[in-house]
């Protein structure tokens, strides 16, 4: 097996396929059979009617915005595919606009109205309930209808415009290293450095992306101040019967209640020694007192002069299917099904994007896994943690598509749970002590990021938009709470703050969503807890977590916990089990380290 690249005809032929036009052309009927009949929107069966066209204009813009976003990543300066993503970006924000009308309907309408509604024998109306449930929660915080429509519009060139210029610019930067000689490299290049091997060139490359952002800190910071403007001055609107706080959204998002987001940070507060401790430990093996800003996403050092193991991806896969037999032989048969119908792209290609993600194609509910395959041992969990996202997908592809929708809180359950079994699996291989240790390191890595990196980008952000209210925050100003929020985390695990990481990190200039960190935290304290049932409930396990993963989309988290864990989000314990597991496997893997 040669590592594979997609087969997306399942959807298209190409980006110049006559079908993507035949179905812009059916989506812009639907939106306008949806203006047509919003003055009708007080009548049950228009209102049904209307869901089922949004329903089914949705699909199909979500299934043509992943094949636009699948080519650009493997081709980012394909410029079919960016102005496909351009093209529906805005028929979205139509779509939108459109059902506008009807959502507001659905919103204040009295609830024997909404159960006539959802009564309808359609599934895509039925199995509504949820969705709306939540919607009307935000009642009081609605805007007029007309609001609502300007607000939806002005976002595709207001907000969302930062975002793209943040990309834009971060796309196009230049950084220089300075290692005996100046060369520039591209911005993506140089921070991939800092997840690499190559320990000597991270250090410039770090210097080198600081030297950057601080050139183009205005830039940065104007985009900051511009988005957190843009938000606190909708809340501030919205906040007609209450005010709403800027938390509010990303909480609703989310699925979960304050006293649970307070529960989880103020427990990962009080172990944060616990991630502290994984990066002094980090930190003996590369040799140091202490973890520094540009190696602490880095990979191990080796411990012997071996060169480090390098997965063939045909290896990977049946590594990752192995480890999966050890749960059901579903899962396992599904990586083969991933792998034989095309799903996965992984080949290295020129203007390639960064990263690793999971989407799918909502009209045919196809998973699809991109990342770039390098051989390394952090491939092989990173392709396991994608394969995870990708069976969490097709265990309901059989549901109505609005109860699949699930909150970025519970979307990491799967991915990370797929991660665990691996690296046990593996752990189960090993023959040496440094073996061991490099399996154990990986827990560690993950430590060090989730429970230390991840609260200093939440902690950052919450301050910034409380000082935001008052006004726009210079690069110094951002500079200076970042480095006191980093020091105030990582404490002396690491040598000296990245004082520029609220620019260089894409997730503060996110457009569509704020908060884009806590709910990694959540994600892996949360699959943490799931994967420690494997081993109480026996075979029974599976099916309860299938079941599981089929209630992320139509239920609270907290409702999810208590139902497949009888657990309760909102208090220390649930959070403190997670992170008893994890201070486990840091001791042993000091343990191991402390042995000669």
């Amino acid at each position: 097996m040669t590592t594979p690249n997609w087969d997306l005809s399942i959807a298209y032929q190409g980006l110049s396929d006559s079908k993507i036009t035949q179905d812009i052309e059916l989506i812009q009927q639907c939106i306008q059979t949806l203006i047509i009949h919003a003055d009708s929107r007080t009548s049950v069966s228009v209102v049904q009617n209307a869901i089922q066209t949004s329903e089914a204009a949705g699909k199909l813009l979500a299934t043509i915005n992943t094949f636009a976003n699948c080519h650009a990543s493997t081709d980012a300066t394909n410029s079919e595919a960016k102005a496909l993503i351009g093209r529906v970006a805005k028929l979205s924000s139509e779509l939108s606009q459109a059902f506008t009308p009807f959502q507001d309907i659905l919103v204040t309408s009295p609830d024997s109205f909404v159960d006539q509604v959802l009564s309808h024998e359609s599934t895509d109306v039925s199995g509504q309930s949820f969705q709306i449930e939540s919607m009307r929660k935000l009642a009081d915080t609605k805007l007029s209808i007309a609001e609502e429509q300007l607000l939806s519009a002005m976002e595709v060139d207001g907000k969302d415009a930062w975002g793209r210029l943040y990309d834009n610019i971060t796309g196009s930067l230049q950084v220089t290293l300075e290692d005996g000689i100046k060369t520039q490299v591209g911005f993506s290049h140089a921070a991939s450095t800092l997840y690499g091997t190559e320990f000597n060139a991270q250090e410039p490359a770090w210097r080198g992306i600081q030297n950057a952002m601080r050139q183009n800190q205005e830039s940065f910071a104007a985009i900051l101040n511009a988005l957190a403007g843009w938000r606190l001055t909708e809340y501030q609107k919205r906040s007609k019967v209450r005010d709403v706080h800027f938390l509010e959204p990303s909480l609703h998002d989310s699925r979960i209640q304050a006293e649970t987001l307070d529960a989880m940070m103020s427990t990962a507060k009080a172990n944060r020694h616990v991630g502290q401790k994984a990066g002094k430990l980090m930190a003996r093996v590369h040799g140091l007192a202490q973890m520094t800003p540009w190696n602490h996403l880095a990979g191990m050092p080796s411990l012997t002069d071996a060169e480090p193991k390098t997965y063939p991806f045909d290896e990977a896969i049946e590594i990752i299917r192995s480890a999966f037999a050890t749960v059901d032989n579903e899962m396992a048969e599904f990586v083969t099904l991933m792998v034989k119908n095309g799903w996965i792209d992984a080949a290295p290609s020129e203007n390639r994007r960064l990263g690793a993600y999971c989407t799918k194609f909502a009209a045919t509910r196809t998973p699809l896994v991109f990342m770039t395959w390098g051989g390394s041992r952090s491939d092989l969990l990173t392709l396991a943690h994608e394969i995870g996202h990708a069976f969490h997908n097709w265990v309901m592809r059989d549901m109505p598509l609005c109860q699949t929708r699930y909150p970025m809180t519970l979307a990491e359950t799967a991915s990370i749970f797929a991660e665990n079994i691996v690296r046990d699996y593996l752990l189960e291989q090993v023959e040496s002590r440094e073996e061991k240790l490099e399996m154990l390191w990986e827990e560690l890595s993950s430590c060090y990021a989730l429970m230390v990196n991840i609260p200093v980008r939440y902690e950052f952000e919450k301050q910034f938009y409380e000082q935001r209210q008052d006004g726009e925050l210079d690069a110094s100003q951002l500079c200076d709470l970042m480095g006191e929020t980093w020091q105030e985390w990582y404490g002396d695990s690491m040598s000296e703050p990245d004082r520029y990481f609220w620019a260089s990190k894409l997730h503060f200039s996110i457009s569509q969503v704020s908060f884009y960190n806590y709910p990694y935290l959540f994600g892996y304290l949360f699959s943490i807890g799931v994967y420690a049932q494997r081993e109480s409930k026996g075979e029974q396990f599976y099916q309860d977590y299938v079941s599981l993963l089929r209630d992320t989309g139509s239920m609270m988290a907290e409702d999810v916990v208590n139902k497949h864990l009888g657990m309760d989000l909102t208090t220390p314990d649930f959070w403190q089990q997670s992170i008893d597991r994890v201070a486990t496997k840091i001791d042993e893997f000091e343990s191991l380290l402390d042995q000669k």
